[in-house]
C-alpha cells in the first residue's frame, strides 16, 4: 500500500484559524500530518479548530514579522501560507493601499523566514483577483500579468501578484520548491458575514435574511463569478504542494459561472 505523501510530515498553515485555513488544517490532520498554526486569533477564530484543537499545534502571532515567522517555521517540512489581510469588494474599492500594504510584508516575510529555516516545500496562496477586468472567459493562467489587476481590487491583486513573483525568484535563486495557486471566490462553512468585509456569497444571503427589499447590490447584477467549495480548495492546495511544487501558477475553481443576481434568488428560495 503507497504510504501517504502527508503521513508524519510537519506543516505549518500560516492564517490557519481562518474560514479557508481550518479546513485545511482539519484535512491534514485526518491525512496524519503533525500540524502547526500560525495566526493572530482575531474575533475568537480558534473556535474554527474546534473540531482538531488536541491535535495540533498553534502559535499566536503576526505573520508580518520576520523572528515570530521564523519561529514558526523552524523544524517544519512545508509551509502553507494562508495569512492574508481580506475583504470584499467595497472594502478593497476604497481601500487600495491598505489591502497592498497590509499584505505585501506577509508575503515577504514568511517565504524568507521557511528558506532562513530551510523548509523543503512551500506554498504561495495567491488569487483570482491577479487578472485583468477584460481577461477570457474561463480564463488562462498565462494572463496572471496581462495588464492591471481588476480595477476594484487593484491593491490586493498586486500584492498576490507580489507574492506569486517571490515564490518564482525564491525558488530559481534558492532552489526552494514552491506552488503557486489562484483560487477562486470561495464559500462554505465558517465564512464570515461582517458587512464591511464579507464575501459575495455571504455578504447576499445576510442581506436576504435580514429582509432587506429589495435587495441592493453593488453593479447591475448581471456580472458574474465562478465560485469554489471550501473542502475543494483545500484538497486542491494540497495536491499542487504534494505534486506540482513548481512556481508555475494552477487556478482553483470552475468554469461554471454564476450571476450575482442568481445568487440572490437561490438565496430567496431559502429563505421561503
Amino acid at each position: 500500500m503507497k504510504k501517504s505523501f502527508w503521513k508524519n510530515k510537519k506543516v505549518l498553515v500560516t492564517g490557519g484559524a481562518g474560514f479557508i485555513g481550518s479546513h485545511l488544517v482539519e484535512k491534514l490532520v485526518k491525512k496524519g500530518s503533525k500540524v502547526m498554526v500560525l495566526d493572530n486569533l482575531s474575533n475568537g477564530k480558534e473556535k474554527n479548530l474546534q473540531a482538531v484543537i488536541n491535535k495540533i499545534k498553534i502559535i499566536k502571532g503576526d505573520v508580518s514579522d520576520l523572528e515570530t515567522a521564523r519561529k514558526a517555521c523552524r523544524n517544519q517540512n512545508i509551509v502553507m501560507n494562508l495569512a492574508a489581510k481580506v475583504a470584499g469588494i467595497e472594502y478593497n474599492r476604497i481601500h487600495q493601499a491598505t489591502m497592498l500594504a497590509k499584505n505585501l510584508p506577509i508575503a515577504m516575510n514568511i517565504i524568507e523566514a521557511a528558506r532562513l529555516e530551510g523548509v523543503e516545500r512551500f506554498l504561495v496562496v495567491s488569487s483570482a483577483c491577479v487578472y485583468p477586468r477584460n481577461c477570457s472567459i474561463p480564463t488562462p493562467e498565462t494572463e496572471g500579468f496581462a495588464d492591471e489587476p481588476e480595477p476594484t481590487n487593484g491593491g490586493y491583486g498586486w500584492a498576490k501578484r507580489m507574492a506569486e513573483l517571490l515564490g518564482k525568484y525564491y525558488a530559481e535563486e534558492f532552489g526552494m520548491k514552491v506552488a503557486i495557486v489562484r483560487p477562486y471566490n470561495c464559500y462554505g462553512p465558517r465564512d464570515h458575514f461582517d458587512p464591511q468585509t464579507s464575501h459575495v456569497i455571504p455578504a447576499l444571503i445576510k442581506r436576504v435574511f435580514a429582509g432587506e427589499n429589495p435587495v441592493r447590490v453593488w453593479g447591475s447584477g448581471k456580472q458574474t463569478r465562478a465560485f469554489l467549495f471550501v473542502e475543494d480548495l483545500a484538497e486542491g492546495m494540497m495536491q499542487a504542494v504534494e505534486k506540482y511544487p513548481v512556481p508555475d501558477p494552477i487556478n482553483l475553481g470552475t468554469e461554471e459561472e454564476v450571476s450575482i443576481a442568481q445568487l440572490i434568488k437561490k438565496s430567496l428560495k431559502f429563505q421561503k
